[in-house]
């Protein structure tokens, strides 16, 4: 987390770039950029290495089968909750998580195989955490929006990215995904590329003895199906982004698609999905600071039609996104602990 202290604007510019594409080479990042593809290359590795950045590769979710989502709200014993934030981390069907304020303590997305039916054969497990007081399950049945890009918004004007339009299907979770599109082989570049989203094509063969054009055909195929996610993680702080929020906003039945469709073109909305409980919208939204936060909710939240009220929880600490651990809030929880009591 101290390495945040050091980024600058091309730092920033990077992290923005290789959020638009984890894999894009070095010298199409450093035409985004405005710079050098050699400062490019030795400021994106530093990044990486520094654990501010991390590229993952992840199946898109169908891919293993039949899924459904829930999001899960979680009071905890008083001084547990890192630690019962630690066991979900380790969990494989946990897709995020992440430490909040407001009524609950901890806020995590799971994604149960074959379907809600297999839910209840999760819940003995999860709700046996030693810690856990309340446990809170609301059924996801329609994502609206996923981005992985949301810090265009800071450099909207002077980066060289492609134009992300107010079209949410650019950012809306694929349906269409299913076994049927992968076969051993695919698994197997998928396994290679899920610790190292820039893994090389070639390291790749090499490692599953198969040869570099073979890989990137596969890859490239799968990409376009929208059957792998390109993850590049980065704490909201290393972009400036100070106010990582999630809503639940209650909304009018009849108005459900339109407030969402409206919701959704907002660059600053990074997920947006209908649950089943209470007609609502669960979203969360990443802007600079409170005051924009503020600004979003009075000027543009409030002022949809449909719109009747929400709840909101500030975001702690993220311990995990698209089922990757983040790589920086071990530190943080440890930076946080050495610092003396004022």
């Amino acid at each position: 987390m101290r390495a945040l202290d050091t980024l600058d604007d091309l730092d920033r510019r990077i992290v923005v770039a290789m959020q638009h594409d984890g894999r894009a080479s070095w010298r199409a990042i450093a035409e985004m950029v405005g710079s050098s593809t050699a400062t490019v290359a030795r400021r994106g590795q530093s990044l990486i290495a520094s654990g501010v950045i991390k590229v993952a590769i992840n199946p898109a979710l169908g891919a293993t089968g039949q899924v459904d989502s829930f999001f899960i709200r979680i009071n905890c014993a008083p001084g547990t909750q890192l630690m019962v934030a630690e066991q979900l981390v380790a969990h494989e069907d946990v897709r995020f998580i992440t430490v909040v304020t407001g009524q609950y303590d901890i806020i995590a997305e799971l994604v149960v195989k074959g379907g809600a039916t297999h839910y209840p054969q999760l819940l003995e497990e999860l709700q046996s955490i030693q810690g856990v007081e309340r446990w809170r399950s609301d059924l996801v049945m329609h994502i609206y929006k996923v981005s992985f890009d949301w810090g265009r918004q800071l450099f909207a004007d002077t980066l060289a990215l492609p134009d992300a339009g107010n079209d949410f299907e650019r950012y809306a979770e694929p349906e269409s995904c299913n076994p049927t599109h992968f076969d051993a082989s695919d698994w197997k570049i998928i396994d290679a590329l899920r610790d190292d989203g820039r893994e090389t094509f070639q390291a790749i063969a090499d490692r599953v003895g198969m040869n570099e054009s073979s890989v990137r055909r596969r890859f490239e195929r799968l990409r376009s199906s929208k059957c792998i996610d390109i993850l590049t993680l980065v704490p909201a702080p290393a972009l400036g982004m100070g106010a990582e929020t999630l809503l639940t906003v209650k909304v009018t039945p009849s108005r459900m698609d339109a407030v969402a469709l409206e919701l959704a073109k907002h660059p600053a909305i990074r997920y947006l999905a209908a649950t089943l409980d209470e007609n609502s919208l669960f979203c969360e939204v990443i802007l600079p600071s409170t005051d924009e936060l503020y600004g979003f909710i009075t000027s543009t939240l409030s002022q949809l039609d449909g719109v009747e009220g929400w709840t909101a929880s500030m975001e702690l600490l993220f311990l995990k996104r698209g089922f990757i651990e983040t790589p920086w809030w071990r530190s943080q929880v440890a930076l946080t602990e050495k610092k003396p009591a004022a």
